[in-house]
């Protein structure tokens, strides 16, 4: 493994109300704990977005619009396309768009980093509607992952409790108090190695 692997890949799924959560995980999160992050949101496939450059500040990390073929990095952070289907495949990023359907690139990017990193994959469920992400949690902790769902500070709470009602999530904390619980889960990597 080269220096710029992520140690984990960290997949942080949301829909509406998501921001404020997005942006209170960021903040919290230092910019140096060898993990990437994609973030999947729900957005209008006609809208433009400028969630990577909100994101920028709120995090010392590179925050880049994922692209295919994009290496995935420690310590960086991609965004999902407009109108997009991403995935994980070889440690780089595919994007397929137009999307496959309509509120689903939660579970399709989950499911993807199951298959590709097994026990280095993690999935975070914020705000939202509906249950996007829970299946993808499902597939991510049966292949030794690890899922965090939103707490009661989610605006939107459908998504995160979806994703608590498969009994596959891990742990239920505000998006600000997950960063600590990712940063024990890469000291214990390294103390492992």
């Amino acid at each position: 493994m080269t220096i710029t692997s992520p140690n984990f890949v960290v997949g942080i799924g949301a829909s509406a109300g998501g921001l404020s959560a997005f942006k209170s995980f960021f903040d919290a999160m230092p910019p140096d704990t060898g993990m990437a992050f994609v973030v999947i949101s729900h957005i209008h496939p006609a809208a433009h977005s400028e969630l990577a450059e909100i994101l920028s500040r709120h995090t010392q990390m590179p925050v880049l619009l994922a692209v295919s073929r994009m290496l995935v990095r420690a310590n960086e952070v991609y965004v999902i396309p407009v109108n997009a289907d991403l995935l994980l495949e070889n440690g780089a990023l595919v994007v397929n768009s137009p999307r496959s359907r309509r509120n689903a690139q939660v579970d399709i990017f989950f499911s993807s980093i199951a298959i590709a990193l097994g026990p280095r994959a993690v999935g975070i469920v914020f705000s939202g509607y509906f249950g996007d992400g829970s299946a993808g949690c499902q597939h991510i902790k049966a292949a030794g992952g690890t899922t965090f769902a939103q707490d009661t500070t989610a605006e939107i709470s459908s998504m995160p409790l979806s994703a608590r009602a498969t009994g596959c999530v891990d742990f239920v904390l505000p998006p600000d108090e997950m960063p600590a619980e990712l940063q024990k889960m890469a000291g214990r990597l390294i103390t492992s190695i």
